[in-house]
C-alpha cells in the first residue's frame, strides 16, 4: 500500500535535524559514486511549465521522482517514491518538504565546508524559502547575529521578529543588503532576482556565500566580480550547474570562472576535498537536486509509517 501523505501531513511529519542528517548521507552516497543524480528538466507549454527530476537514494532504500508544474503563478509539487523493488512506497505533496531539504542542504554545506562555533549570518530576502535556511544553519551552528534584509521592508522588519521569536537569536532588521553582508560569516541570499543582490566587495575574505536562488539562465544573484573573488566555489551537482546556474552561466561567459574550477558538494561531505591551506570565500551554488528531495521523504515517509494512520490507496 502506497502512503498518500499532503502538505498538512509532511508539516506534522517533518524534523529538520532528521532532514539535515538525511541529506548529509545522501551527498555522500553520490559523492562516493552510490546514489545517482540526474539533472532538472523543463517542459514549455502554452500556459504552463513541467519540471522534473529524479534519483536513486540506495541508503534510503528508494528511488523517485519529483514532477512541479508552474501555471498561473501557481506552483504544484509531488514526489513519487518507489521502494527499490520497483513498488510505489508514497505520493508527497511536496512544497513544504522542498523548503526543509533546500535549507537542509545550506548546512550540510556550511558544516561540511568547516564552519562552527558561533557565526554572524545575513539572508537576503523573506520569501518562502528564507525561514528554513536561518532554521537549518541554526542547527548546525550557533547563530550569534541574524540579519535580515529584503525590498519590501514592512515584511522584512515582520520576517525578522518571527526568526527571533522561533530560532531565539538576535535578529537584525538591516537597513541595506550590504549592511546585512558587511562583517557576515555567512551570506544567504534566497531571491528570485535577474541582477546581483549583493556586492563583492561587501563580502568578508573568509565568508561563506550560499546562493540559493539562481536556478534559471536568466537568474542572477552574484555578480561574476564575486565569483572570480571566490577560492572555492561548490555546486550541488555540476551537470545541473551547467544548465541552470545563472550566476556561474554568466560568470563563465563574462571570462570570470571555468566550470573546471567548481567542485560538487558530494565530494566535499565524501572527504574527496583538499580544503585550502588559506582561508577564503567560498560559493556555495544551490540549485536544488532530486536526491534531496528523495532524502527528506525518506525520513517523512519513515514517521508516517511509525505514527500510523495515514492515507494509504492500493496503487503499483
Amino acid at each position: 500500500m502506497a502512503l498518500i501523505l499532503r502538505e498538512s501531513d509532511v508539516q506534522d511529519l517533518i524534523e529538520m535535524d532528521e532532514v539535515i542528517a538525511a541529506v548529509e548521507a545522501a551527498m555522500r552516497e553520490l559523492g562516493e559514486g552510490e546514489a545517482q543524480n540526474e539533472p532538472r528538466r523543463r517542459a514549455f507549454a502554452p500556459g504552463g511549465l513541467l519540471n522534473v527530476m529524479f534519483a536513486s537514494y540506495p541508503g534510503g532504500k528508494c528511488t523517485g521522482v519529483k514532477a512541479y508544474t508552474v501555471s498561473n503563478g501557481r506552483v504544484r509539487f509531488l514526489v513519487a517514491m518507489f521502494k527499490l523493488d520497483g513498488s510505489l512506497e508514497a505520493l508527497i505533496e511536496a512544497d513544504f518538504m522542498g523548503a526543509y531539504r533546500t535549507g537542509a542542504a545550506t548546512a550540510v554545506a556550511a558544516k561540511a565546508l568547516g564552519l562552527s562555533g558561533t557565526a554572524t549570518v545575513a539572508l537576503i530576502g523573506t520569501g518562502w524559502q528564507a525561514g528554513t535556511q536561518a532554521l537549518a544553519l541554526s542547527r548546525v551552528l550557533q547563530i550569534k547575529e541574524l540579519r535580515v534584509f529584503s525590498r519590501n521592508a514592512d515584511r522584512c522588519a515582520e520576517f525578522a521578529a518571527e526568526q527571533e521569536a522561533q530560532l531565539g537569536v538576535q535578529c537584525v532588521d538591516a537597513p541595506s543588503a550590504e549592511a546585512a553582508v558587511r562583517g557576515a560569516d555567512i551570506v544567504v541570499t534566497v531571491t528570485t532576482s535577474h541582477k546581483p543582490v549583493i556586492e563583492a566587495a561587501w563580502v568578508e575574505p573568509h565568508a561563506l556565500v550560499a546562493a540559493i536562488g539562481s536556478n534559471y539562465p536568466n537568474r542572477v544573484e552574484v555578480p561574476p566580480e564575486l565569483v572570480a573573488r571566490a577560492q572555492t566555489v561548490v555546486v550541488d551537482q555540476l551537470a545541473a550547474a551547467q544548465l541552470e546556474s545563472g550566476d556561474l552561466i554568466q560568470a563563465h561567459e563574462a571570462g570570470k570562472f571555468d566550470w573546471s574550477q567548481a567542485v560538487e558538494l558530494g565530494a566535499v561531505v565524501a572527504g574527496r576535498w583538499e580544503r585550502p591551506d588559506r582561508p577564503g570565500i567560498t560559493l556555495f551554488e544551490s540549485h536544488g537536486i532530486a536526491l534531496w528531495d528523495l532524502a527528506a521523504a525518506s525520513v517523512v515517509v519513515a514517521a508516517a509509517r511509525m505514527r500510523g494512520g495515514y492515507e494509504e490507496l492500493e496503487l503499483l
